[in-house]
């Protein structure tokens, strides 16, 4: 494998509109964070930039929704935004702003310069426009009916629900987020990129690895197959000119020496990701750096990690304005992951369904950073939508971090402050003993450390090509072979009669831990320096401990050397009590069980999760006619009733006792769910349900046709 000179990595910048959860984790800063350390431990040169996207409409929308500034918000969510990657452990070269001068400046001149290389084209064109606030529409002021998936709220950008990338003449039926109203057509001028001229390229970069310049640089089979899969779907669908302005009060101005720029600002998706540019402009100012081998060399190897919703704007459209502009390299890799789920529900920021991680730091042991970090790798959605629940991550803590890590770590230690005061003991070269990484085979030092170097380049290869849980995978099997080294051996039973083959165990078990307090740097970094600190070893520079470690046992050679003193034995870990975890689901579920108050003083319950047509059409409801009802005995809330659909008769059991008296409800018509699964209650088979209403207050209303209906009618 070819190793570029240098790296520049990058983060999907957040939009500073509001906190960050799980799933912005899972998708775009954990992994490049991972990405990143495991180069640095490398010895390799990397920058690794993000920061805070602090224009375009859905900061405006937050605006008018706080009754504040846009200024005011993005100052407020950036502050969030930053403390909680750095809570959480991403260690980001520079978190920048995109409202700092240097990106304004930055984001004009490459407009300067696509506009003087021929890149855009003025059209005009009909866009909407609220009349009730005398205002274009940019994107996120409009939402309407997906085409795609028939989400009622899509944006005119995006749908959240399905993430397809849209344009507002796409939605059915717009209407303004401003004012509720119909938006009208209205002429207005903006410059387009003229990104069908870039297609052909595109086509062939993509599919191939082969960029405009001939030069292979990629190859198809290391991007992940959604990611072409969704870039091919735009291609074959045509480029199209994109505009690269917008009608709007907030954002990087156009250029103002250029004739019709009033009132007019870049496009988020130019200024966005030149971002990265200008974040890597002041690091090097910052840092006495040159910036532009990082962008400009054909050396550098440039990576963007983001959320699958980014994938067209990463890997076409800000390819085709870097190629557009001239003189910058194109990503080598744009490692996209899918969407994490959260309890059998999508995340959602608007419902407030999600794990925010500045309350997570907030609300949870220290040590359950890494925790967190840990389960997000074991659930990170990098080929398919994955899902977290917080028993899994319970689970997930106490069976792995705590019964095979942080258990494996500590008996190691205390055995060997126990057996050695601390010291890493020297044994036999011919001791053997049953090896920890092949069970049921006896061996000696020698190929137990080839064992282990094996391993550890082996989660190397994998995190370099970006396949992360498998990476955390081949880490706790490295963990679990240490502990069947123990368990195997015995050295608390056998310590007295085969003290040898004890001071091999030992240390041999050193070296595993030693080990482990390297490969965990990337994916559990507090962790890995408290078992660095346990150790008496170096605190980490994150140059080379692990091209160190690498080197260390390909030639044999004791990472942690005999006669070394170790600390004291700590625990990594502790196990997460049942109330940890009751807590934050109640707290989740909460957020579901709030109603919003109406100004008619009518408190409503949350509306559930949207469903697709086909879900209802698989609801047979019918009308029906109670012919009997009684009470049923020892039970003060089911009514037994007899109901006449007009070709059958049913047995329904229906909790509405304390409602209605049986006498009340003989000759009441009602909506039967008639093909609902039969379920046994109170020793009696109850053959459907009857539909209710409920008011805020508790009483129950029945559902029923206007007028007298015959029997067994189907409801659409």
């Amino acid at each position: 494998m070819n190793i570029p000179k240098r790296y520049l990595v990058t983060s999907a910048l957040p939009y500073a509109n509001g906190p960050l959860h799980i799933g912005h984790l899972a998708g775009a800063y954990l992994p490049a964070d991972i990405y990143v350390r495991y180069l640095r431990l490398m010895g390799r040169d990397v920058v690794f930039v993000c920061g805070s996207d602090e224009h375009g409409a859905a900061i405006t929308v937050k605006a008018k929704k706080e009754g504040c500034s846009p200024k005011e918000v993005v100052d407020k969510y950036h502050a969030v935004l930053r403390d909680s990657l750095k809570g959480i452990g991403i260690q980001f070269d520079i978190y920048h702003r995109t409202s700092e001068p240097i990106h304004y400046q930055t984001s004009q001149d490459f407009f300067r310069t696509l506009l003087q290389n021929g890149q855009f084209e003025e059209i005009e064109s009909d866009q909407y426009f609220d009349e009730a606030v005398g205002q274009f529409l940019a994107d996120r002021y409009i939402v309407g009916t997906c085409p795609k998936c028939q989400a009622p709220d899509a944006y005119g950008d995006q749908c959240e629900k399905c993430g397809s990338s849209l344009s507002p003449n796409e939605l059915i039926e717009p209407r303004s987020t401003l004012s509720g109203s119909t938006p009208v057509k209205k002429p207005t001028r903006h410059w387009y990129l003229k990104l069908n001229e870039h297609e052909e390229w595109l086509r062939n970069w993509i599919n191939t690895g082969v960029g405009p310049d001939g030069k292979t640089l990629h190859l198809p089979s290391e991007w992940k197959n959604h990611v072409i899969g969704q870039c091919n779907s735009w291609l074959d669908g045509g480029l199209q000119p994109r505009a690269m302005t917008r009608d709007l009060d907030w954002g990087i101005p156009v250029p103002p020496e250029l004739p019709g720029s009033e009132n007019k600002v870049l496009y988020v998706w130019l200024d966005a990701p030149i971002g990265y540019i200008s974040a890597t402009k002041q690091w090097a100012l910052d840092n006495g750096k040159e910036w532009e081998p990082y962008w400009k060399s054909e050396d550098t190897a440039l990576v963007h990690f983001i959320g699958k919703d980014n994938i067209v704007f990463h890997c076409l459209i800000f390819p085709a304005i870097l190629k557009a502009h001239g003189g910058f390299v194109l990503p080598v890799n744009v490692p996209a992951n899918q969407f994490l789920n959260l309890e059998g529900r999508k995340l959602s920021t608007s419902k407030n369904w999600a794990v925010w991680v500045h309350e997570f730091l907030a609300e949870m042991p220290a040590e359950q950073g890494d925790a967190l970090r840990y389960n997000m790798v074991r659930k990170m959605p990098e080929q398919a939508d994955s899902e977290f629940t917080w028993k899994g991550y319970q689970e997930t803590t106490n069976n792995e971090l705590v019964n095979n890590l942080a258990n494996f770590v500590n008996r190691v230690l205390v055995l060997t402050q126990k057996y050695y005061g601390g010291v890493v003991p020297a044994f036999e070269a011919d001791c053997s003993f049953q090896s920890g990484f092949r069970p049921g085979e006896t061996t000696l030092a020698g190929p137990e450390l080839e064992a282990l170097s094996a391993k550890v380049s082996e989660i190397g290869k994998q995190i370099e090509s970006y396949n992360f849980k498998e990476a955390l995978r081949l880490l706790m099997e490295v963990s679990s072979a240490g502990n069947a080294l123990l368990q195997f051996n015995e050295p608390w039973k056998t310590i007295k009669e085969s003290p040898e083959l004890v001071k091999a165990v030992l240390g041999l078990s050193l070296q595993v831990v030693t080990a482990l307090s390297v490969l965990m740097r990337p994916f559990m970094p507090e962790a890995a320096s408290r078992l660095r600190s346990m150790l008496a070893l170096p605190t980490f520079t994150d140059q080379s401990e692990w091209q160190v470690l690498e080197a260390q046992l390909a030639n044999s050679e004791w990472p942690l050397p005999i006669g070394h003193t170790i600390g004291a034995a700590a625990h990594l870990f502790s196990r997460i009590p049942d109330e940890l975890i009751d807590a934050q689901i109640a707290k989740l579920n909460q957020t579901q069980s709030e109603v919003a108050e109406a100004p008619s003083g009518i408190q409503y319950t949350p509306l559930k999760e949207m469903i697709q047509y086909d879900d209802f059409a698989k609801m047979d409801i019918r009308t029906g006619t109670i012919l009997t009802a009684e009470k049923m005995e020892k039970s003060k809330k089911l009514l037994k009733l007899q109901i006449d659909l007009g070709f059958e008769q049913r047995t329904v059991l229906s909790g509405i006792a304390e409602h209605f008296t049986p006498e009340e409800v003989v000759g009441q018509q009602v909506l039967l769910l008639a093909n609902l699964a039969p379920r046994l209650m109170m020793g009696v088979e109850s053959q459907g349900m009857i539909l209710m209403a409920e008011h805020p207050d508790g009483k129950l209303a029945f559902v029923a046709p206007g007028e007298k209906w015959p029997s067994g009618m189907g409801v659409k």
